[in-house]
Order: C-alpha cells, then structure tokens, then sequence
C-alpha cells in the first residue's frame, strides 16, 4: 500500500519535469522569417562556397554531358551489356516510344494523334549522329522535345542511348551484315518463318 502511495505522490512530480518548454522555446531560425542578426535580414543562409549536395559531385563530366569539351563524344561511358541493353528498351519505351514510335521512325502514338513528328533516327543525320548527340538532346530538349534531365537518370539515359544505336543498326541492317555461316531465313506464307521467331 506505501508504495502505491509513493508512486502516486511521484507523479506529479515526474509530469512537471516532463512538461519544459525548453526545446519548444529554444532560439532558432524559423525558414524564410526576417531574422536582424544579418545585414541581408534573412534567416536562411546561402551554402558555403564549393558546397555540393550529396549525390551531385558530377566528378564525370562526359558521363553527366554527353560532350567532350563543346562537341557531343562518340562512346559509352561504361560496358554495354544485355542488362543495360535490356534497361535502355524499357526505358526507351517508357519514354521515348510515344513519340518515337518502338521502331523508332518518329511514327508513335502521339503522332498519330496530331502532335509534331519528330525525325526518324533511321536517317543519315541521325545514323551518323555521335552518341553523346543523343544524350544531349535527352538532357536538354531539342526543338519540340522538352528535356528529361529530372525524369531518367544519367545511367538510364546513356542505356537509351545504345538503345537507339541497336535500333539504328536492326532497322538498318542489309544482307551483307549478316555473319558468314548464316542464312537469312525466307519468310513463310502467311507468317514468320520459324527461324525468325527464334531470338
């Protein structure tokens, strides 16, 4: 029973010490407020020079450009594997498809419905074109195309760039391309032969 009593007479105690204001009345700077401690009179100050946020060093300029000084580079920055060729596909049709059409002849959804074509990648300009070309006008919009800087990533976007390269190369492909030992299948009546089907 004293104990319970003890606890009880505690309390009280225990919620008044509980209950400072101390962090609550702590001075601080409350954003965007007038603060006079400054000559600007603004409580927010401005980031001390050479301060770069996290993730934002873009120690590699070609890769965060596409260009070579002032001219667009003609390389990837990093291997082209099945995984980025797969990720440049999809992002590829994420993005660039409605437009672009899959095939890339300018040709998409978008287009059909009244929107400004844009050109085939499949013409000599475009065929020609250096890849860091491409990442530009997907870093900083070209014409109509607005920029998609925020929307993919650097890596995502050199992905789209080999992407475009395969399409170029598929679409543009002749007899003479085709490695010797292999034949070009004849289509079927009707369908695709067997052969095509086959990856």
């Amino acid at each position: 029973m004293k104990r319970h009593l003890r606890i009880i007479y505690a309390l009280p105690l225990l919620a008044l010490g509980g209950c400072r204001q101390d962090m609550h009345d702590q001075p601080k700077f409350k954003p965007l407020a007038e603060n006079t401690f400054y000559a600007d009179l603004r409580s927010a100050r401005p980031p001390v020079e050479g301060t770069v946020a996290r993730g934002q060093l873009h120690e590699d300029s070609y890769f965060n450009t596409g260009k070579v000084g002032n001219n667009p580079g003609d390389y990837m920055p990093f291997p082209v594997t099945p995984e980025i060729m797969a990720r440049g596909q999809e992002r590829f049709d994420i993005y660039c498809s409605p437009c672009h059409s899959r095939v890339g002849d300018g040709n998409g959804m978008i287009v059909q419905r009244g929107y400004r074509r844009p050109p085939s990648f499949h013409i000599d300009r475009l065929r020609k074109a250096p890849l860091g070309y491409f990442f530009d006008v997907m870093t900083n919009g070209f014409g109509a195309m607005p920029d998609y800087a925020s929307q993919i990533p650097p890596r995502d976007r050199w992905a789209i760039v080999a992407y475009i390269r395969a399409l170029q190369l598929s679409q543009g492909a002749t007899a003479a391309d085709v490695p010797q030992g292999r034949q070009i299948a004849a289509p079927e009546k009707g369908g695709i032969s067997s052969e095509e089907k086959q990856p």
